[in-house]
């Protein structure tokens, strides 16, 4: 699973935000950087909320004093908080609340993302493509001056926002 992600984070910040000043291509990393752990085969610190937490923690400490690069770092912790919820990572307490449920939760147990029928990862995944295919519609990303803006800025056209 990935383009779930993807749009789940897209489509979230889009509707909660409506900011033209979010840099997309950094909430996708974070909507995404969890999966990286899908390599040991068991959820880590980034399936809980304090590995979040600690992103956004360590974005902020270190960005003090450079207001631009704060708001395009931002991107990957509220990336991050998107991915435990689309996950399903919030629905194991023990693992959503390590270290306080407890600390066995780390390393133990199937990826929360992965632990569901195949019908339903493959109906997720196509929700993701479907998502996204609407969201591309919808900032005409076709154009290839809007479809540059978002990749080179990770803005999107402020006349397409709300």
């Amino acid at each position: 699973m990935f383009l779930w992600f993807v749009a789940a984070s897209v489509l979230v910040v889009l509707f909660v935000f409506d900011s033209p000043a979010i840099d997309y291509r950094f909430v996708v990393l974070g909507s995404v950087l969890p999966l990286v752990e899908s390599i040991t085969g068991h959820p880590l610190v980034l399936h809980t909320l304090i590995g979040s937490v600690g992103l956004l923690g360590g974005v902020m400490a270190a960005t003090t004093g450079r207001r631009i690069l704060r708001r395009q770092l931002l991107g990957v912790p509220i990336g991050s908080f998107v991915f435990l919820v689309a996950s399903g990572s919030w629905t194991h307490t023990d693992l959503f609340w390590w270290p306080v449920a407890g600390l066995d939760a780390i390393g133990d147990g199937p990826l929360p993302e992965f632990d569901r029928p195949l019908a339903l990862l493959i109906a997720m995944e196509l929700a993701g493509l479907v998502a996204l295919g609407w969201f591309a519609g919808r900032f005409e990303l076709r154009s290839e001056g809007n479809r540059r803006r978002l990749l080179h800025t990770g803005r999107l056209p402020r006349e397409h926002l709300r």
